[in-house]
């Protein structure tokens, strides 16, 4: 019998590639967020972001995951838009 070099908590393959997806939202949220004129506002986008990525920071069910990552993905790009037309 062969003994796995893997630590018990380990990530499998999938997981790994779906933190690493929440990370690079997490990451682009925070960058965008840094483009925001008003410090009041910016102070306030930024504490949402990281009190939301926090509050989920152990979920565990796939399809939760999922759709929370769609909800993120669909903020940033709300994010990203209002400030492209803020700037026109």
């Amino acid at each position: 019998m062969t003994l796995s070099r893997l630590p018990v908590t380990a990530l499998s393959f999938k997981q790994f590639l779906q933190r690493q997806k929440v990370l690079g939202i997490y990451r682009n949220m925070l960058r965008t967020i840094r483009q925001v004129p008003d410090e009041t506002d910016r102070k306030y986008l930024r504490d949402w972001a990281r009190d939301e990525f926090k509050r989920n920071k152990s979920a565990t069910n796939q399809d939760a995951i999922r759709m929370m990552l769609t909800q993120a993905t669909n903020h940033l790009e709300t994010l990203q838009k209002s400030l492209a037309l803020a700037k026109s």
